[in-house]
């Protein structure tokens, strides 16, 4: 009996043992023990870190690449409340034509929010850019129940198609491409050999000057 009770309390021992190991090792690859670097993962997940410092591209950029036949197609999810034709009827919104540009609210007859209202300004691309992407977003209080849209190719090419409705707001400036490291680095090496050239060129010239 004894010898069957000390074989029950090997093996609880024995299990005991294994579960502390194997908490001591899961600890170990998770890093839950590591206070000298607590904000790291056990392991890396790729693509995380790239996208929290991916470089945001400019609006500008996304106009210049818009297209406005497309922005035609995307105002179907806004025809339902507005209109943008010239001389068109308010809906549950205020017809839009002309838009880009203009005062914010600022059409007449037209019951706006008070929060709207006093949002001021203009209808400027990067007002428009964010009140597209979500009307709650910029203006909490607005009656707008839009959800938005979420891509910014989509809201450039709306922007687009809505300018060419009676605004023609001129569009930003897109920054210049940046030049390519290789282009550098051809562009510092040519100017190098052209350096030496002419240095080759002087020393020749003193040698001729020196035998004459």
């Amino acid at each position: 009996m004894e010898d069957r009770f000390n074989t029950i309390a090997g093996w609880v021992l024995f299990a005991g043992i294994i579960a502390l190991g194997l908490t001591s090792i899961s600890s170990h690859y998770f890093g839950a023990d590591k206070p000298h670097r607590p904000d790291e993962m056990g392991y890396v997940i790729e693509g995380v870190e790239a996208e929290a410092g991916a470089e945001e591209i400019p609006l500008a950029t996304y106009l210049a690449d818009a297209d406005a036949a497309k922005g035609e197609a995307i105002f179907a999810k806004c025809a339902s409340c507005h209109t943008v034709n010239a001389g068109g009827a308010d809906g549950i919104g205020p017809n839009i034509h002309a838009i880009m540009g203009a005062p914010v609210a600022g059409k007449g007859g037209f019951a706006y929010s008070g929060a709207l209202t006093d949002l001021g300004g203009t209808w400027s691309w990067d007002v428009m850019d964010a009140w597209l992407k979500s009307p709650k977003g910029l203006v909490s209080g607005t009656k707008m129940t839009f959800a938005g849209l979420g891509k910014p190719e989509d809201r450039a090419a709306l922007m687009l198609y809505m300018n060419e409705q009676g605004s023609s707001l001129a569009l930003p400036e897109a920054p210049a491409p940046a030049e390519e490291p290789a282009a550098e680095a051809d562009a510092e090496a040519e100017s190098d050999l052209e350096g030496e050239a002419a240095a080759e060129e002087d020393a020749a010239a003193e040698i001729s000057e020196g035998g004459a």
